[in-house]
């Protein structure tokens, strides 16, 4: 039975909105947090396994340096304080995919703790949301229901497992429970996982991939009368894994519990899980809190003893932050806010900026990205990552343009061959015979037989009335198969009006 919905508006005026974001980003580490098993997404099940990983009697975890770098460097982007002593610690529960019975977490002495990000809205305002802590654990497998809908649980006949995922290092941050932000809370929501998916692949310690399961959300939200009211009942909406569906389950659990509140019910604190096709969130479990999990110190691991000078070390190394390198960009590209944004919203700017390096120039690059590009992307339901064209190729398209050796519309052939898979867009002109007709006798040709089938045309030219141009252009270049180039067919049109 559908849950009754209170009006957006309405809920987000008569209660105060307090939400908090439990973000799982998977490091890209080449080996697991504990043991020697190789990390690669998308392996045949249970082949990147050690006894570490499934948790055998008498395996000992050793933890990966790399990881422990990993979240310092995010620490730092967090602006967190980083612990000189921090502890795992383990999380015990029981659940088919976790091998050992217990996660390995860090708990009341996180490696990262007191920190915030600024995330810039899209009308420029910039909102601070608070971090509680970004602690280093590792992650569960995975597992896969056989026989039910859409690989759930209901109705399945059984399930497998998959270890490859169990013992991935993962850092979990956590907010703090982030207040004021009113009906703009699924925005601003978005705006953070964003800058996080930001922050994380500039680091170069994460892919990111919300698809690959690699980035992924846990959603509180609750209510209460007024700001200065206790904190209302949360509900906790599980693994979230796109940015959409983070701003969706936000804006529903507000109209859901506001509804709620409004008819007297109870809101219970529990898991509940994010339906896609539905659009709507489904109850689960009653939630735990921190006591359930019996949380006490690994004593198979010692704790981490991260020095000052360390720490000093790896500052050294950190990349710009994203916010700072679209700033730059956005000044030497000259763009406005409005025209930046577009770029965000695409996510185009590393396609862009490699772009301009591979020798062209921002507006080309800009133009080709957020128009030709981005259209054939959408009609293939990909992104622009995914379409078989790179940077270096629109740089040679655009210098083959800037080289008076392709019109537009030559230009546009040239990159419809090389997403075909045609090869490069040098390959794509001497395969088709792709060239701007430079003769001037056959543009001239062209030009008379156009004025002749158009005489009408022709008058309105000659006294004055320049709307009808394009009629002569696009007769002469139809003439030409495309291969005319448009600003001499132009000038040798004026001259022959003016002659």
């Amino acid at each position: 039975m559908a849950e009754k919905l209170m009006k957006y508006a309405d809920a987000t005026k008569k209660y105060d909105v307090v939400f908090g974001l439990e973000t799982h980003v998977e490091l890209c580490t080449k080996t697991k947090l504990f043991c020697p098993a190789e990390v690669h997404f998308g392996g045949e099940p249970n082949t990147q396994l050690t006894p570490v990983s499934l948790g055998l009697p008498g395996s000992l975890p050793v933890v990966n340096k790399t990881a422990v770098d990993y979240a310092i460097k995010l620490g730092l982007a967090l602006h967190c304080e980083i612990a000189e002593w921090s502890q795992f610690a383990r999380k015990n529960y029981f659940y088919p995919d976790m091998p050992r019975d217990y996660q390995i977490s860090q708990y009341d002495k996180p490696t990262n703790g007191n920190g915030y990000l600024d995330v810039e809205l899209e009308d420029g305002t910039v909102f601070r949301v608070p971090i509680e802590r970004a602690h280093i654990e590792d992650d569960a497998g995975k597992n896969t229901h056989v026989g039910g809908a859409d690989g759930r649980i209901e109705g399945a006949d059984h399930s497998l497992v998959d270890y490859n995922r169990a013992g991935v290092p993962l850092i979990e941050i956590v907010t703090k429970p982030i207040e004021g932000a009113g009906d703009r809370a699924p925005e601003i929501a978005g705006a953070y996982m964003r800058a996080i998916r930001d922050i994380v692949r500039a680091l170069g310690i994460s892919h990111a991939r919300m698809e690959q399961g690699n980035m992924r959300a846990d959603v509180n939200v609750s209510l209460r009368p007024s700001a200065d009211a206790p904190y209302g009942t949360r509900s906790e909406t599980k693994n979230v894994n796109s940015f959409r569906g983070i701003e969706k389950t936000i804006q529903y659990e507000i109209r859901r519990q506001a509804a709620r509140l409004d008819e007297g019910k109870e809101i219970l604190q529990e898991t509940r899980h994010w339906d896609e096709a539905t659009q709507t969130t489904a109850g689960g479990r009653v939630k735990s809190d921190a006591d359930d999990y019996r949380y006490f110190p690994d004593p198979d691991l010692v704790m981490l003893h991260i020095t000052k000078e360390h720490i000093a070390e790896i500052e050294a190394q950190m990349p710009e932050m994203p916010r700072e390198r679209r700033n730059r960009l956005k000044a030497e590209w000259n763009l406005t806010d409005v025209q930046m944004r577009d770029i965000l919203n695409a996510d185009a700017l590393d396609l862009i900026e490699d772009t301009v390096k591979a020798g062209a120039t921002a507006a080309g690059a800009r133009k080709w990205w957020l128009g030709e590009l981005s259209r054939e992307a959408n009609a293939k339901g990909v992104s622009l990552e995914e379409l078989n064209v790179t940077p270096a190729d629109v740089a040679e398209v655009e210098k083959l343009i800037a080289d008076g050796k392709l019109n537009d519309k030559l230009a546009k052939q040239t990159v419809s061959g090389v997403l075909a898979g045609e090869g490069t867009p040098a390959e794509v002109v001497a395969k088709h015979g792709y060239k701007i007709v430079e003769d001037t006798g056959a543009i001239e040709a062209a030009v008379d037989a156009a004025f002749e089938a158009n005489p009408d045309v022709v008058e309105k030219l000659k006294s004055g009335n320049m709307k009808p141009m394009g009629v002569i252009i696009g007769a002469v270049m139809k003439a030409t198969r495309g291969q005319a180039d448009a600003k001499a067919v132009t000038k040798i049109v004026m001259g022959k009006i003016k002659g």
